[in-house]
């Protein structure tokens, strides 16, 4: 039989074992083992609770305890059966009764009575206490845990398997400390169950010797209850070493080393204790009456301690300096570097450098890292590296987004809060403020009061991920002005080793890299992504053997997008549009005119005015209903409308009927006429 074939069938084997055990009699050197296999197990279990770096990684500790536990309730169940038939219940308990307490019952009873009061009142109770507050903390921060995750996802620090590592992780822990609390009351039962089961044995021995065997008074105590008092030592003895595991794996912290060594490190990181503590015990040598010998001992060795500790950190600052590096001279190309402009950067006010500060937790620069990875999966762009600097000028707890140079966006990060963000947060302590990309109401509150506001329904995050996201709504907003010439040839090139005939075909016979970057860019500014640049150049190709003009050439590389173009507006598979009236759409066939940005409208004012103002009015009149709408027209006059509604409508995308075809169900919220606005009924 195989390994794993053995390790599946030991414990259900060993369980029905245990049972069979409650009711059939163990002869006494079977019993001896098993009470041997107990005290080792139990020991083997206090072992593995004081190396283990983290709870999690003795997940199955509370099974283990509810088997041990059943385990030394049939040994005490098997010992009562043979010391009330036999009068004799094997070597190992005959020895704990003779040996251990000296053949005296009072001793004897003593030594089981402060063992359980060492298990019971101290152990069991505040391992039970520290596991049951484990289990309601940990239940109370799972939602804030889980939207940590859900951020640190969408700032793109950690990927999809991370974060579902990461929920499991925490399920665990909740389910952990749960049967933790539960496992507890098993450990605080069987100190219960050992006085009884003793007092039993004590209760039934006496009858038995007395009544059945006719033995005297004093000979039925002393054969008996030393025997009694003998299975209750053997038991609670493993009983004891289950509890102490019991509290150190409730009271363990997650650490990076096992328990011993960290206390031990943590004992002795600082030599003023030691001193202490040293000078005191050689304090009490001068107390008349007591001992010299142990005192001078103890405090000599730690003042000895703290003596090594001394001479390590002598050690540690007495190692040579590296040597000052003589600066460089100044070239013209160091000026020129120290002078070009950075296309991305971001600028942390005094207060704010703890976000970039790894020792302290920031984590700042991990997350930007992150997000140039999941804006690139996103929208295909290859964003630059992201300067992170300090300004001094700024106010404090400012950052400010700099693109070229020049400030697009500001935020506040105060130091030491988190930024609640919902609608019931007034009952919190805190300063009003905006979320800074949806502008939704929020707070920033202290940190300490985290848990609290989720409990409240708030959704808490904490600075570095306000900024993260702060700064992927900007990269998101511009990114056609980051992508640069530059980035186009290397996305050409990467496209290039895998289908080169496609690559061959465009450039530079049909489009130069410069007339490719436009296209790219203005796909960008409507939100589309260009992740998929091998059919965006085969579009490309087959439109530029028959014209240059950019419009069209946009409207290529969109067509053959169709479904990806139009998935980011479905909602359950359905796409709510607003369209104009088919005779206001055929004038404005007829008053397209082509011009020096591309292809332009030339309406009549008042009638271009009053489109706008009713598509306006629309727009805001499905927002107001949960929707949000896209405007469809012909593919001829795309790009002219876009140029039109970008004026009053920014954020009203704009697609082609040709874009819809087969991709979506349509559901019209309005239609624009050229005097009217007829409404259709969501």
């Amino acid at each position: 039989m195989s390994l794993k074939r053995l390790t599946q069938l030991g414990v259900p084997v060993g369980i029905v074992l245990i049972v069979v055990m409650l009711v059939i009699p163990l002869p006494p050197v079977v019993l001896d083992l098993l009470i041997a296999l107990n005290i080792t197990g139990a020991l083997l279990v206090l072992m593995t609770a004081m190396f283990v770096t983290r709870p999690l990684d003795f997940a199955s500790f509370p099974a283990v305890l509810l088997v041990m536990t059943l385990f030394r309730l049939a040994l005490n169940v098997s010992a009562t059966r043979l010391v009330l038939l036999d009068g004799y219940a094997g070597k190992v308990i005959e020895t704990f009764g003779h040996f251990v307490v000296g053949g005296s019952l009072i001793v004897g009873l003593i030594i089981f009575a402060i063992l359980l009061v060492i298990q019971f009142v101290v152990i069991t109770n505040g391992a039970g206490r520290v596991a049951e507050v484990g289990a309601r903390f940990t239940l109370d921060a799972m939602p804030g845990k889980q939207m940590a995750i859900d951020a640190d996802l969408n700032s793109g620090l950690i990927d999809e398997d991370t974060a579902r590592r990461r929920r499991s992780e925490v399920h665990a822990e909740a389910d952990f400390y749960g049967a933790m609390d539960g496992a507890s009351k098993f450990v605080k039962g069987d100190a219960i169950a050992a006085i009884i089961i003793t007092l039993v044995n004590l209760l039934g021995g006496f009858a038995v010797g007395m009544l059945q065997r006719d033995m005297a008074a004093g000979d039925a105590v002393t054969t008996y209850s030393l025997l009694s008092v003998g299975d209750g030592l053997v038991s609670q003895i493993p009983a004891l070493l289950l509890s102490v595991a019991t509290g150190l794996v409730v009271t363990r912290g997650a650490g990076d080393d096992d328990m011993g060594s960290e206390i031990i490190r943590q004992l002795t990181r600082n030599k003023m204790p030691l001193m202490i503590a040293g000078s005191a015990a050689l304090g009490l040598c001068l107390i008349p009456g007591l001992p010299k010998i142990p005192f001078l001992l103890a405090g000599g060795a730690f003042l000895l301690l703290s003596t090594r500790i001394d001479e390590n950190k002598d050690a540690a600052a007495a190692a040579p300096e590296a040597p000052a590096l003589v600066p460089a001279a100044e070239t013209p190309e160091m000026l020129a570097a120290e002078i070009q402009v950075d296309p991305l950067s971001l600028e942390l006010s005094a207060d704010l450098i703890d976000l970039v500060d790894r020792e302290n937790g920031g984590d700042l620069l991990e997350r930007v890292k992150a997000l140039r990875r999941k804006v690139a999966q996103d929208t295909g762009v290859l964003i630059p590296p992201v300067r992170t600097r300090d300004n001094l000028e700024l106010p404090m707890r400012t950052y400010v987004i700099k693109l070229f140079g020049i400030e697009v966006a500001r935020g506040e990060a105060p130091r030491g809060t988190v930024l609640a963000i919902g609608e019931q947060l007034s009952r919190l302590p805190g300063e009003p403020t905006r979320e800074p990309v949806f502008g939704l109401d929020a707070k920033w509150i202290p940190a300490e009061l985290a848990s609290q506001a989720e409990l409240g329904g708030a959704t808490v995050v904490d600075r570095t991920a306000v900024v993260t996201t702060h700064l992927s709504d900007v990269v998101t907003t511009h990114a056609s002005r980051l992508l640069g010439r530059e980035d186009v040839r290397l996305l050409t090139d990467v496209v290039k080793r895998s289908h080169p005939v496609v690559v061959d075909e465009l450039t530079p016979a049909l489009l130069s890299l410069g007339q490719i970057q436009r296209v790219l860019q203005t796909m960008l500014d409507e939100n589309v992504s260009i992740r998929d640049l091998v059919r965006i150049y085969e579009a490309l190709s087959l439109r530029a053997a028959d014209t240059r003009d950019h419009d069209a050439l946009v409207e290529a590389a969109r067509l053959v997008l169709g479904p990806a173009v139009v998935s980011p507006y479905l909602k359950d598979g359905v796409v709510s549009v607003i369209s104009f009236e088919p005779m206001l759409e055929q004038r404005m066939l007829e008053s397209l005119r082509p011009g020096e940005e591309g292809s332009v409208l030339l309406l009549d004012p008042l009638l271009a005015q009053s489109v706008l103002t009713r598509l306006a009015q629309l727009v805001v009149a499905a927002e107001e209903d949960n929707v949000n709408p896209v405007l469809v027209c012909a593919p001829q006059i795309r790009m002219a409308v876009r140029r039109l509604v970008r004026q009053a409508v920014d954020r009203l995308p704009v697609l082609s009927y040709s874009e819809m075809v087969g991709s979506a169900q349509l559901r019209s919220v309005g239609v624009v006429s050229g005097d009217q606005v007829l409404e259709v009924a969501p």
